[in-house]
C-alpha cells in the first residue's frame, strides 16, 4: 500500500488546506510525509495491483473489501552492503501505526490440525486447534466522492487458554510462551514473488485468511435483509447475487473448499445446491505463467493440516472428473491433465485447476497473458468451457501515480483539459490538440527536467555519485528475476562502457542507468545478478575516461515510495521480459503515465500499450512469443550468439575473466554458465536487437522537441491503463454490479434527501 498520508489528503481534496496549515505551523509538510513508514505487505505487482484496485473501487463506489493479512513484518528492507544484498526486518509498526483501527468485536476462530468423524448428521472437523483472527480496519477513501471503503487485515492471537486446557496442565509458564506459536502466522511476509514455497507456514497464513474472511462475509450476509431464516436456517439461494469474490491468484483458493465445508457440514446444505453457489460466488485471477509459480501443495501437508479440506477436494474432483470421463471416454491422459490432483513422486494439489474448476470466470491480466492461458497454460479446460475466459488488462491509480507523485505534469495537463481526466483518464486523448504547440512541448520537457534535477539531488545525497541531470535517465526497477532480464540490460550497459573506452572522442549521448529491486532471500540467481550489477557500477563510475558520460546505480530497497520518486524522473523504461512470460507488468503504465518512453518487448502491456501510442511510439525490440515458441523447436544455442557477435562476446569475456571483480576472478561464474548453458529466458537471442533499439533511443534523444512530442502521444494514450478502467470491466463482466458516480453527500449534510439514491447491489 506504499504511505497513506498525501493519498489521503489528495483524496479528500484536503491537500492544499493541509499544507497552507502545516507551513503556518513552521513545518514542512514534505518533511513529515518522509517520515511515515511504506506498508509493505505485498512483494511486487500483484499485491500494488490488489492496491490500486482498492483505490478505484472506492472511487467508482463499489461497497467492496480488501482482504488480507496484517503482518507483523512486511517485504524486509533491502540493504546493499560491498555490492551484495543483505535483507534487514520490516519493523513497519514499531511506532504504531494511526490509519488502523483494531476491531476486537469481530474477533473469529480459526481451526487447524484436527481430524474428521462422520456420523448420522454429516462430516465433524474435531480435535482441532483454534487460533483467533483480529481485524484491524484501515479506510480507503475514494477520490472526492466521500466514499470510505474499508481495507481490513487478520491479526494471528492465541485464545486464551492456549495450551492450558488439556496436556501443558503444570508448566503454566511454557503454555503462556507458547502463545507465540498460534501468533506466529501473522508474524512475516513470505518474500517471494513468481516462486512457488512449499512451507508449512505459508499454508497456515493462505488458509488464516480465507477463514476469517470467509465467516466475516457470511456474518455481514446474514445480518443484511438478504439472508432471511427461513425456520432458523438461512437461505443461501441468493448468495451469489449478494457476494462476489475475486481471488487474486491462487493463494486464497483453500476459500472453495471452505465454503463448501461451511455450506455442506455447517449450514447442511445439499452438495449440489452448494456445488453451484460456491461456483457463481468465486471468479479467479491468473497473474503468472511461469511453471514454478504454480501452487502445488503436497497431499499429506494438507491432510495433516486441513483433513476436512483435503476430503472436500477429493469429492470436488471426483466430480470434475466423472463429468470429464462422460464427454471424453476412454481419454485416460486427458484425465491426468485435468485433474485436481498430480500423480507421480510426491501427490500434490493443482491450486490453479482447483480455482478453475470452482470459478464461473477465470481471467488473464493482459491481452497477451489471457490468450496464453486459453490457448497453452490452461488449454484443455478453455476447450471445455471457452465462456469462462476472459481478460482483464491491469491498471495502475493516476491518484497515487500521476496527482501525488508528479503534481507538476499533472497540473500542466488539467491547464490543457481540465481536471475531469483524473477520474476520467480516457480524456488524455485530448493532449493530441496540441502536438504542434511549441509552448506546451517545452512545458512538458521542463516538468520532467525539474523532476530530472529534484532525483539526482536525491541520489547524490544517498550515493555520493556526482549526476549529470541532462544526462538520459534509463530506468529498469521492479523485482530482481531472470525472466525480467535485468542481466540483459547489465550487458548493455558493459557494452555502453566499451564503446567508449574504444573511441573517448566519438559522440557519445550520456545516461544515468539506474537499476533497482529486491532479489528473494533464497534465490542465488536474483542475488548474483545484484552484485554482478553493483560489480559493473563500481568499475564504470570510478574509470576517468568515462566521467559523466555514463553512471551506473544501483537504487536499494525498491519499494512504493521511492518509486514514486524515480518514476516522474525517468526518460526511458525498461520493459525486457522475454515475450511471454510478464503477465502484464504495471510499471510499464506508470512510468508511460510520467512522461517517460519505453523500451521493451513485445509482452504483457507493452503490446497494447504499443497498440494504443501506435508501435513508432515505443522503442519494441526482440523476439515474439512466436519466435520464442520456433526457438524452443530449433533448440536455442546461446554458443552461436557469443560466436557471432563480437561486442557480446567481449562482455562475457569481461564478466568470466574477472575484470569486473579482480579479488576474485571466477566470483561471476555461475551467471556466465546460467548464459551458455541453461538460460531459459534467452538473453543472448535478444541482445543484438536490444543494443541496436538502444542506438535509435540515444539518436532520438539528442533531438529534444522530437523526443518530447513521443513523450506526449505517449500519455496521450495512457488513458486505457487506468484501473479505474479495468475495475470497470471486472464490475460489470465478472461481478454484475454497476460503477456508480454518485458523490454520497458528506457527513455535515443531512442525508434524508440522499437515502433512495443508495444503490444496491452484490458486495465484491
Amino acid at each position: 500500500m506504499g504511505r497513506t498520508l498525501q493519498n489521503t489528503m489528495i483524496n479528500l481534496g484536503l491537500q492544499n488546506a493541509c499544507d497552507e496549515a502545516i507551513y503556518q505551523l513552521g513545518l514542512d509538510m514534505e518533511e513529515l510525509e518522509e517520515i511515515e513508514e511504506d506498508a509493505g505487505l505485498g512483494n511486487g505487482g500483484l499485491g500494488r495491483l490488489a492496491a490500486c484496485f482498492l483505490d478505484s473501487m472506492a472511487t467508482l463506489g463499489l461497497a467492496a473489501y480488501g482482504y488480507g493479512i496484517r503482518y507483523e513484518y512486511g517485504i524486509f528492507n533491502q540493504k546493499i552492503r560491498n555490492g551484495w544484498q543483505v535483507e534487514e526486518a520490516d519493523d513497519w509498526l514499531r511506532h504504531g501505526n494511526p490509519w488502523e483501527k483494531a476491531r476486537p468485536e469481530y474477533m473469529l476462530p480459526v481451526h487447524f490440525y484436527g481430524r474428521v468423524e462422520h456420523g448420522a448428521t454429516g462430516a465433524k472437523w474435531v480435535d482441532t486447534q483454534v487460533v483467533l483472527a483480529l481485524p484491524y480496519d484501515t479506510p480507503v477513501p475514494g477520490y472526492m466522492n466521500n466514499t470510505v471503503n474499508t481495507m481490513r487485515l487478520w491479526s494471528a492471537r492465541a485464545p486464551n487458554d492456549f495450551n492450558l486446557r488439556d496436556f501443558n496442565v503444570g508448566d503454566y509458564i511454557q503454555a503462556v510462551l507458547d502463545r507465540n506459536l498460534a501468533e506466529n502466522i501473522s508474524r512475516v511476509l513470505y518474500p517471494n514473488d513468481n516462486f512457488f514455497e512449499g512451507k508449512e507456514l505459508r499454508l497456515k497464513q493462505e488458509y488464516f485468511v480465507v477463514a476469517a474472511t470467509l465467516q466475516d462475509i457470511i456474518r455481514r450476509f446474514k445480518a443484511s435483509k438478504f439472508g432471511s431464516t427461513d425456520s432458523v436456517r438461512t437461505v443461501f439461494d441468493s448468495f451469489p447475487d449478494q457476494v462476489a469474490i475475486q481471488l487474486n491468484d491462487t493463494h486464497p483458493a483453500m476459500a472453495i473448499p471452505e465454503l463448501m465445508r461451511i455450506f455442506v457440514d455447517i449450514e447442511k446444505l445439499p452438495w449440489n445446491k452448494a456445488w453451484d453457489i460456491t461456483k457463481r460466488t468465486f471468479a479467479y485471477t491468473n497473474h503468472t505463467v511461469l511453471p514454478e509459480a504454480l501452487e502445488r501443495w503436497p497431499v499429506d501437508l494438507v491432510e495433516k493440516l486441513l483433513p476436512r479440506h483435503l476430503q472436500i477436494i477429493y469429492e470436488i474432483n471426483q466430480r470434475h472428473l466423472d463429468h470429464i470421463a462422460s464427454l471424453f471416454p476412454n481419454d485416460v491422459d486427458r484425465l491426468r491433465r485435468m485433474s485436481l490432483i498430480e500423480e507421480g513422486g510426491t501427490k500434490r494439489i493443482n491450486m490453479a485447476h482447483l480455482c478453475i474448476v470452482g470459478s464461473h470466470a477465470v481471467n488473464g491480466v493482459a491481452k497477451i497473458h489471457s490468450e496464453i492461458v486459453k490457448t497453452q497454460v490452461f488449454e484443455d479446460f478453455a476447450a471445455l468451457e471457452p465462456e469462462k475466459f476472459q481478460n482483464k488488462t491491469n491498471g495502475i491509480t493516476p491518484r497515487r501515480w500521476l496527482l501525488l507523485c508528479n503534481p507538476g505534469l499533472a497540473e500542466l495537463i488539467a491547464e490543457k483539459i481540465g481536471e475531469d481526466y483524473v477520474r476520467d483518464l480516457s480524456q488524455l486523448t485530448k493532449l493530441h490538440e496540441f502536438l504542434d504547440d511549441d509552448l506546451f512541448i517545452r512545458e512538458v520537457a521542463k516538468v520532467k527536467q525539474e523532476n530530472k534535477v529534484k532525483f539526482a539531488l536525491y541520489l547524490e545525497k544517498e550515493y555520493k555519485v556526482k549526476i549529470n541531470p541532462s544526462s538520459m535517465f534509463d530506468v529498469h526497477v521492479k523485482r530482481i528475476h531472470e525472466y525480467k532480464r535485468q542481466l540483459m540490460n547489465c550487458l548493455h550497459i558493459i557494452t555502453m562502457y566499451n564503446r567508449i573506452k574504444r573511441d573517448p572522442a566519438k559522440l557519445f549521448v550520456p545516461r544515468t542507468v539506474i537499476i533497482g529491486g529486491k532479489a528473494a532471500p533464497g534465490y542465488h540467481m536474483a542475488k548474483m545478478i545484484i552484485k554482478l550489477i553493483n560489480a559493473v557500477a563500481q568499475v564504470v563510475n570510478n574509470d576517468p575516461v568515462v566521467g559523466s558520460k555514463l553512471k551506473v546505480i544501483f537504487l536499494e530497497n525498491y519499494r512504493v515510495s521511492l518509486a514514486e520518486k524515480v518514476i516522474p524522473a525517468t526518460d526511458l523504461s525498461e520493459q525486457i521480459s522475454t515475450a511471454g512470460t510478464e503477465a502484464s507488468g504495471t510499471g510499464n503504465m506508470k512510468f508511460m503515465l510520467n512522461g517517460a518512453l519505453t523500451i521493451g518487448t513485445m509482452d504483457g502491456a507493452n503490446v497494447e500499450m504499443a497498440e494504443e501510442a501506435g508501435e513508432e511510439n515505443l522503442f519494441i525490440f526482440g523476439m515474439r512469443v512466436e519466435d520464442v515458441a520456433e526457438l524452443d523447436r530449433e533448440g536455442y544455442n546461446a554458443q552461436e550468439y557469443y560466436d557471432r557477435l563480437p561486442e557480446l562476446r567481449q562482455a562475457i569475456d569481461q564478466i568470466s575473466g574477472g575484470f569486473f571483480s579482480t579479488e576474485e576472478p571466477d566470483l561471476f561464474k555461475d551467471v556466465v554458465n546460467m548464459l551458455f548453458y541453461h538460460d531459459r529466458f534467452k538473453v543472448f537471442a535478444d541482445y543484438e536487437s536490444y543494443v541496436k533499439c538502444q542506438e535509435k533511443v540515444s539518436e532520438l534523444y539528442l533531438n529534444s522537441k522530437a523526443w518530447t512530442k513521443m513523450v506526449i502521444k505517449n500519455i496521450a494514450a495512457a488513458g486505457k491503463f487506468s484501473s479505474d478502467r479495468t475495475i470497470k470491466e471486472y464490475a460489470r463482466d465478472i461481478w454484475h454490479v454497476e460503477p456508480s458516480d454518485l458523490k454520497i453527500p458528506p457527513p455535515n449534510e443531512p442525508r434524508d434527501a440522499a437515502e433512495d439514491k443508495t444503490p444496491n447491489g452484490t458486495a465484491a
